[in-house]
């Protein structure tokens, strides 16, 4: 029997350090038509959901759901494990699958190479980030609904509520977790352990890279994220946004 695996893509429009960005253009398009575009792209993926919160500022999430054909899901703004949790139950997910909206370089075959884990090696929770060898803003997590439904059963803390899978990496012995390498989906060194490298989007000089590869990289429907490092590599473009800082879970 199939397992049905949903993409949920976490977005609001509250970012503290830069208000906005999941609508924000990159070559004419929302960063949000970016991600989901790049997620439809993975094989795996049955279904792509947008889950944002019922505050009034994320009514225009909705309104691009509507006007690009996502489904929406709104819940809590402070307990965003609750309201993952909740839109994997609307949408009858086995598997889920969680991305936030500030990856618009999110690679499809990495999501692939995560989400096997859970389908084909019947591990609980699968991620590329306890130990990080891709780019930022590469992040992928995959789990069993069924294990997600004990970790909200178990979790109490705000750190837990507020960032969905602590309790995954805090209690390593009560699943079957798995860690996936970069060299599990590149074959070539250069694009192994560049962890050296931010493709995400938390403040102006994230928005400044991303912007220019988006500027400069002719593409249809995605870029290949190998030539996104190629270009970054090429015209030096790492060092824009390496004094960014990343907020701690």
């Amino acid at each position: 029997m199939s397992q049905r695996t949903i993409a949920i893509i976490q977005a609001r429009m509250g970012s503290s350090r830069l208000p906005g960005k999941v609508l924000l253009p990159l070559n004419c398009e929302h960063v949000l038509t970016h991600d989901v575009r790049r997620v439809r792209a993975a094989e795996t993926i049955d279904k792509v959901v947008i889950a944002t919160s019922t505050e009034t500022a994320d009514d225009a999430i909705k309104q691009f759901g509507s006007e690009h054909d996502v489904p929406i899901f709104r819940g809590s703004e402070t307990n965003v494990q609750q309201r993952m949790f909740d839109t994997a139950t609307v949408h009858d997910a086995d598997i889920v699958v969680r991305i936030t909206a500030d990856c618009p370089l999110i690679d499809p075959d990495t999501i692939n190479t995560v989400v096997s884990q859970i389908q084909k090696e019947n591990a609980e929770y699968a991620s590329n980030i306890s130990k990080r060898t891709f780019p930022r803003g590469l992040d992928v997590e995959a789990f069993s609904y069924e294990s997600f439904e004990r970790v909200v059963s178990t979790a109490s803390t705000q750190r837990e509520c507020e960032h969905v899978t602590p309790y995954y990496q805090d209690n390593p012995n009560e699943f079957k977790s798995v860690n996936i390498a970069s060299e599990e989906v590149f074959d070539n060194p250069k694009y192994i352990n560049r962890s050296d490298i931010r493709l995400t989007l938390d403040e102006a000089a994230d928005y400044l890279l991303l912007k220019r590869i988006y500027d400069e990289i002719e593409y249809s429907e995605i870029i290949n994220i190998r030539e996104v490092i190629d270009y970054v590599d090429s015209e030096e473009l790492a060092d824009l946004n390496e004094a960014v800082q990343q907020k701690k879970a």
